[in-house]
C-alpha cells in the first residue's frame, strides 16, 4: 500500500469515517486508530531502510584516490571486481580465493566495515 493511501486511511479512521455506526464502541474506534497509526509508522520505517541501502555502481575513475589506494591495499593477493557508491561512502568488492568481500570506505579511504557479499546479496557474483 502506498504511503498516501496509508495516510488517507489513517485520516479516515481517525475522523470516524466508518465509525459513525453506534454499534461500534469507543474501544474499537481507538483500536482501529492505533492499528492504522502502527501500520503507517511501520511502512515509513520500511521505506527509510530501503532508501538507506541504495547502491549505485561507479567506475574506478569516479572513486577518490585515497579510497582507491586503501582498497588496493585491502585487495593484496586478490582483485577489485567492482565499485559501488553508497550514500557518502564507497564500497569495493574484492575477490580473494574465489570469495567476494565488500569493503566499505568513507570518502577519505578509512575502512568502515567489511562483509561477505554472498550473504548480502543472497548469491555469489
Amino acid at each position: 500500500m502506498s504511503q498516501p493511501r496509508v495516510w488517507n486511511l489513517l485520516f479516515f479512521v481517525a475522523s470516524g469515517g466508518c465509525l459513525r455506526n453506534e454499534s461500534i464502541n469507543m474501544k474499537t474506534s481507538k483500536l482501529l486508530t492505533a492499528i492504522a497509526v502502527s501500520a503507517a509508522l511501520a511502512l515509513g520505517v520500511a521505506q527509510a531502510k530501503e532508501k538507506k541501502h541504495e547502491e549505485e555502481s561507479v567506475k574506478s575513475s569516479d572513486v577518490p584516490a585515497a579510497v582507491q589506494k586503501a582498497a588496493e591495499k585491502e585487495a593484496t593477493g586478490g582483485k577489485i571486481v567492482r565499485w559501488e557508491k553508497e550514500g557518502g561512502g564507497y564500497e569495493a568488492v574484492i575477490e580473494k580465493n574465489g570469495k567476494q568481500t565488500g569493503y566499505k570506505f568513507d570518502a577519505n579511504g578509512k575502512v568502515l566495515n567489511k562483509h561477505d557479499e554472498a550473504k548480502e546479496k543472497g548469491d555469489k557474483y
